[in-house]
């Protein structure tokens, strides 16, 4: 019977190592799975790791020239779905008539017009990159 126990107590003793290691590795790999993917950073405080997306984003400001080479020649440079083209300002000063000149393409630029989503394709543009975009393309 002593024979018996031996044979039984290193099996038992293998699968409670096994045991401990699996828990461990699992709980390892639940944590990993859990961890944040990222920080919130509040303004007017320290945020770790901000200047490094900043920087990646492009640094200094963009021009009007910059705006419509990388989100508005899609559309703009060959008037895909009725788009005035660009320097065509004869459909520009068109559109602004019936729309409130400068201010109301603005507009609508900003929310989107017809087959256009709001802000064009350029969604972090600010309203004055957007409108110096807009002149830019239009000649008004």
């Amino acid at each position: 019977m002593n024979l018996m126990k031996k044979m039984l107590a290193v099996p038992a003793a293998v699968l409670a190592l096994w045991a401990v290691t699996a828990q461990a590795t699992t709980d390892e790999a639940i944590a990993e799975r859990l961890k944040p993917v990222g920080d919130v950073c509040i303004m007017g405080e320290e945020c770790k790791g901000v200047e490094t997306v900043a920087a990646s984003a492009g640094g200094g400001a963009r021009t009007a020239d910059d705006i419509i080479a990388k989100h508005c020649n899609a559309c703009h440079a060959t008037g895909v779905l009725d788009a005035p083209k660009i320097g065509d300002t004869a459909a520009w000063k068109e559109r602004a008539d019936h729309q409130g000149g400068l201010d109301g393409i603005l507009a609508k630029a900003i929310s989107g017009i017809n087959a256009m989503p709001p802000k064009g394709t350029c969604a972090d543009c600010s309203d004055d990159e957007l409108r110096e975009a807009i002149k830019k393309m239009s000649g008004l």
